[in-house]
């Protein structure tokens, strides 16, 4: 789920089993090449699609599943004549298949994350996976002990990212995330992947079905210390918390337990800095204010 997640004991499924990858980088290469053929650049095109250049060329190197909704205006603004457009029922089929692709101990909260009505998230050791970049994730998964083969590595990334496909979801789930100051400075992958990586957090923060809250170092001590934790209310039933302590997954169902996990939550974000507080001291870091 976050910097410390994926560090499962028991073995996950072969790579790419059920074949949604290679779908997925197929689209991606053809996107590409008709971009190409129309003489755009990936700003172009994203402009003309109205979402980010980053998204773009995630989804050309599929590491970001192509929604079929963007799918149907890409074929248009391309001037793909049915190509892109014939391959949403498959894309809608390995959408669902997707959400198995996870190591056993994490499918039980992927699986309610992606169909939850309400996502609340404090961040405190790492980045919470919703929010990675492609290349932050990539830095945190080559680092972690022991040793991941590379297929694994490109197999976790890839999977990561489509879980980010839920900030395009409509309707949107009611979205808050809270992120200790720490996050904003450690240098994750280098420099300039640190950048991309606060890049992100304004993008998603600029949503309007998101509010992101940053919990400055001037605070001093917060109500959970001891580490980050995610709020869930999956749709029909009661709301739900997940924390993880070196890689230990716990889903929290306990009525009692959730509710002082959703009270800590209220007073750390009393303390955090508001959403446009926030925002501008992440582009001050960025040297945009």
């Amino acid at each position: 789920m976050n910097d410390m997640s994926d560090r499962e004991e028991r073995p996950e499924r072969p790579v790419e089993a059920d074949g949604t990858a290679h779908l997925f980088r197929a689209l991606g290469k053809q996107i590409k090449a008709l971009r190409e053929a129309a003489g755009l650049h990936q700003k172009d095109l994203a402009a003309r699609l109205h979402v980010s250049e980053d998204l773009i060329g995630a989804i050309e190197r599929g590491v970001r599943t192509p929604q079929p909704d963007l799918l149907e205006r890409a074929d248009d603004v391309l001037g793909a004549r049915g190509v892109l457009r014939v391959a949403i029922p498959d894309v809608k089929d390995a959408l669902k298949r997707a959400r198995t692709r996870h190591p056993d101990w994490f499918r039980s909260y992927a699986e309610a994350e992606a169909a939850a009505q309400a996502i609340h998230d404090y961040s405190h050791q790492g980045v919470m996976g919703l929010l990675q970049t492609e290349r932050h994730a990539r830095a945190v998964f080559a680092k972690r002990r022991p040793l991941l083969d590379e297929e694994t590595i490109e197999k976790r990334v890839t999977d990561r990212m489509a879980r980010q496909q839920l900030f395009q979801r409509w309707p949107s789930p009611t979205i808050s995330l809270v992120l200790d100051q720490n996050l904003l400075e450690r240098e994750v992958g280098g420099p300039e992947v640190r950048r991309e990586q606060l890049r992100r957090f304004l993008e998603i923060g600029r949503l309007r079905t998101v509010e992101l809250q940053v919990v400055p170092f001037r605070s001093g001590e917060q109500a959970a210390m001891d580490g980050s934790f995610t709020l869930l209310h999956p749709k029909g039933r009661q709301q739900v918390a997940y924390a993880e302590t070196y890689g230990r997954p716990h889903l929290i169902t306990d009525p009692e337990q959730v509710r002082v996990m959703a009270e800590r939550y209220g007073i750390i974000r009393a303390d955090a800095l508001t959403p446009e507080e926030s925002l501008h001291m992440i582009e001050k870091m960025l040297g945009e204010r």
